[in-house]
């Protein structure tokens, strides 16, 4: 599989392909959200292909990967199982708690969860 846009809940989603490139740098986080302009309004990104760094905030890396998205108007869904990075971080687990009381930036365990969080903002 690789990166594509599939309907889901009514909306269109750029599901990415958990075996595709790591999410290693804000350019390829600037070139997901140029794939989504091609039609989607959120990108879903498996939490397998952040690069770690993503979830230790003290490098700021997650910060400036979650404003690219906010500053192009494209909801992130970041989708898998983070609870061991959740366990060592009480500023992760504000954050993640955080996002998900927005609109903008999801922290979901799975596409089905998505699935619920896009029919309920609606």
């Amino acid at each position: 599989m690789s990166d594509e846009i599939q309907e889901r809940a009514g909306v269109p989603v750029l599901v990415c392909d958990p075996a595709g490139p790591p999410v290693a740098t804000e350019q390829d986080a600037l070139d997901l959200i140029g794939a989504a302009f091609l039609g989607a309004q959120v990108v879903a990104v498996p939490a397998n292909r952040l690069d770690e760094r993503f979830f230790s905030l003290g490098t700021r890396f997650a910060g400036d990967v979650m404003q690219k998205f906010v500053n192009y108007r494209v909801r992130l869904a970041v989708v898998g199982d983070i609870s061991a990075q959740l366990a060592e971080s009480s500023a992760l687990r504000a954050l993640v708690h955080e996002s998900n009381q927005g609109g903008q930036i999801w922290f979901v365990p799975d596409l089905d969860a998505l699935d619920t969080r896009l029919r309920d903002a609606r």
